[in-house]
């Protein structure tokens, strides 16, 4: 599997008071494919937050995943390791596709995660 260290710009959101409002309130959530998601019926402001988050991942993607692997591939990668550092109480995506909160245990993640 892929070395794993994501670019700094693209997880700044974490740093974001209305990234880390959404993510508390379940509107968001790391998906299988290592970009955020809409969790049911969000404003258009956390529409327009997440997208603009996710081409910032998409730009750190392609710059780490270049001559090493695909895009997809370290997005995945990506993916498995932000799903592992979900809190309890955030939402993430199953491998199956159902949005899942986080509780005390390990998250359920793709068996491909390493």
């Amino acid at each position: 599997m892929l070395a794993l260290g994501a670019g700094s710009a693209a997880f700044a959101q974490n740093r974001d008071p209305a990234y880390a409002a959404a993510r508390a309130a379940g509107q968001v959530g790391e998906q299988t494919d290592g970009y955020l998601g809409v969790v049911g019926n969000a404003s258009p402001d956390v529409r327009a937050m997440v997208k603009d988050l996710n081409n910032k991942r998409r730009a750190v993607y392609t710059e780490k995943a270049a001559g090493k692997s695909t895009i997809e591939e370290y997005a995945f990668a990506t993916a498995c390791r932000l799903i592992l550092e979900t809190k309890p109480g955030e939402k993430y995506q199953a491998p199956d596709g159902s949005w899942k909160v986080r509780d005390g245990g390990a998250p359920v993640r793709d068996p491909r995660c390493p």
